[in-house]
């Protein structure tokens, strides 16, 4: 479930005050705990692929249609893990997306349903607050 633009704000916000007290203490816990856990996920998606495989495979030898479907989509849903995991994961040395940089100037970019989405809030607040409408 995505964050809503106040709680990303709020996020924003805290990881801003930690980077300002403790430079040294966030820089120390963005990478390494990210980078150990998307490791850990893609390990455990290409662990899923090969049961998908096995599943698949079995569901062939014993003639069960409905045991190598199953073995499909566990194969498909750990591919499409491996390779989010993979994509998400930051190299060592760089900062996670959504953090903060000490030398980035203006808003960092966003999709086009945030925009969208924000765009909506905004109007849903301005029809709320206004009286008469």
């Amino acid at each position: 479930m995505p964050l809503s633009e106040h709680e990303q704000r709020m996020l924003e916000q805290m990881e801003r005050a930690l980077y300002a007290e403790d430079p040294k203490f966030a820089s120390a816990l963005e990478g390494s705990g990210l980078r150990t856990y998307t490791r850990r996920r893609v390990y455990q998606a290409v662990a899923g692929f090969l049961v998908g495989i096995a599943l698949l495979m079995a569901g062939m030898v014993a003639k069960q249609v409905w045991l190598s479907v199953v073995g499909f989509l566990v194969m498909l849903g750990c591919a499409v893990l491996a390779v989010t995991g993979w994509r998400k994961a930051p190299k060592p040395g760089e900062q996670p997306a959504g953090t903060p940089r000490a030398g980035r100037q203006g808003r960092p970019k966003r999709s086009v349903m945030d925009r969208i989405e924000e765009r909506w809030q905004r109007r849903r607040d301005e029809q709320g607050g206004a009286p008469g409408h």
